[in-house]
């Protein structure tokens, strides 16, 4: 089969193998599921510490509200930490070790080794999110679930990590060292995320600069708010760090 024709998985497969050898995904995956666990006990504990007094209230908050969403909210905030340290070798290591012009050399055209990288790490994520909504999940048939809630906010977690992983793989095709690749997303995705504290601040909670912080949007789907402005943001994010780091392989393809 010709080199152009190279489908992205066969890059993803080789992703994959790399990520189930380092000790990083799995001690990432250990910390912070061990973590989320221990947060999930005493979410948990609240709820039904409290469930005498929401009886007398049956429009109040139930066990998605503050048991599930909350959780992911946890998740959300330990992904601006995993991210960046998942992603930062996938091309900057590549190019510290001398194996990126390896795949120049084998033809394989850069959309598809960016591609093949982004989903294996997309994979890995994924993977991360569902084995932490397997907690709340495994009380599904104890008490009531809010499905449409909790499917809105999987959805913006689904959303943000992707768009998180998008971001760390561009950064790793730019930078020259993986410490460099990981402190650049961390930074970016921050900046993303409060681009509009000052604007709220100030009073300002409509306008372009609320529309630009990811902020806005997160909340909106963690609200059980699904709206096509949300989806579009996070898709034109994904889409637009994908295509950078494209463009960056390509040029490091003609430098040779």
């Amino acid at each position: 089969m010709s080199p152009a024709f190279v489908s992205p998985f066969a890059v993803t497969r080789l992703e994959w193998r790399r990520l189930l050898v380092r000790p990083l995904a799995w001690v990432l995956a250990a910390l912070t599921l061990a973590w989320l666990a221990w947060n999930f006990t005493l979410l948990l504990g609240n709820f039904l510490a409290g469930q005498i007094q929401r009886a007398a209230q049956p429009d109040g908050p139930g066990f998605v509200d503050l048991v599930a969403v909350p959780l992911l909210a946890q998740l959300a905030q330990l992904a601006f930490m995993v991210v960046p340290l998942i992603t930062m070798s996938v091309l900057a290591g590549e190019r510290r070790s001398g194996t990126l012009p390896l795949l120049f050399a084998a033809g394989v055209p850069a959309s598809r080794i960016v591609l093949g990288k982004y989903l294996a790490i997309l994979g890995w994520l994924l993977l991360w999110l569902a084995l932490t909504l397997a907690m709340p999940l495994a009380l599904m048939h104890a008490t009531h679930f809010d499905w449409g809630k909790l499917a809105a906010a999987t959805l913006g977690l689904m959303l943000m990590l992707a768009a998180l992983g998008a971001l760390g793989v561009a950064c790793s095709a730019f930078a020259s060292h993986p410490a460099i690749a990981a402190a650049a997303a961390l930074v970016i995705a921050l900046a993303l995320w409060g681009v509009n504290l000052g604007a709220q601040m100030a009073g300002m909670n409509d306008g372009a600069i609320n529309w630009l912080a990811m902020s806005t949007h997160l909340q909106s789907l963690l609200r059980g708010l699904v709206s096509t402005t949300d989806i579009v943001w996070f898709v034109l994010l994904t889409v637009l760090a994908l295509a950078l780091a494209t463009r960056r392989l390509v040029a490091d393809k003609e430098r040779g």
